[in-house]
C-alpha cells in the first residue's frame, strides 16, 4: 500500500488544478505534472520541441518575406488626416452651396458650424494648417 500525506496549498493553486485537470483526480494530475517536468519531456503544450523550432523558423521567414505593416502612430496619423481631409470637403461643400445662393429651408448654418466644430474638437489647432499630406510608395 502506498503511504499518504498531505500537502497544504493555496487556494489559487487548486483552483488551477481543478481547472485544468480534467477527468483525471487532484492527486493523478499533479502526478502526471510531475512526471512529465522532472523526465525533462520535449513536449510543451501537446507540441514537441522540434515542432516550435520549425514554426519559429517558418514565422521568422514569413516576416521578412512580407512587406513592412504600418505602426500604430503611421494609422494615428492617418486618421487624424483624414479626418482634415473631410472636414476640408464639408467646407468646401458648404462655401459652394451658399455661394450659390440657394436657400434650402432644410439647411441650418448653426448645426452645420456647430458639428464642424464638435470634428474639430478632436483635431490639433488650425496652426498646423489645413493640408493633408499622402505618402505614396
Amino acid at each position: 500500500m502506498s503511504d499518504k500525506r498531505m500537502l497544504i496549498l493555496p487556494a489559487e493553486l487548486v483552483k488551477k488544478i481543478d481547472d485544468n485537470r480534467g477527468d483525471m483526480s487532484q492527486a493523478d494530475f499533479l502526478d502526471y505534472l510531475m512526471e512529465s517536468h522532472f523526465k525533462g519531456d520535449n513536449r510543451s503544450n501537446g507540441v514537441a520541441r522540434e515542432e516550435m523550432d520549425a514554426l519559429k523558423k517558418e514565422l521568422t521567414a514569413l516576416m521578412t518575406r512580407e512587406k513592412k505593416l504600418a505602426t500604430k502612430d503611421e494609422l494615428e496619423a492617418f486618421h487624424e488626416d483624414t479626418k482634415k481631409l473631410l472636414k476640408s470637403f464639408v467646407d468646401f461643400f458648404v462655401g459652394y452651396g451658399l455661394e450659390l445662393g440657394d436657400k434650402s429651408p432644410s439647411i441650418d448654418l448653426r448645426d452645420i458650424t456647430g458639428k464642424l466644430k464638435d470634428l474639430d474638437k478632436g483635431s490639433p489647432s488650425d496652426d498646423e494648417g489645413r493640408e493633408v499630406k499622402i505618402k505614396w510608395k
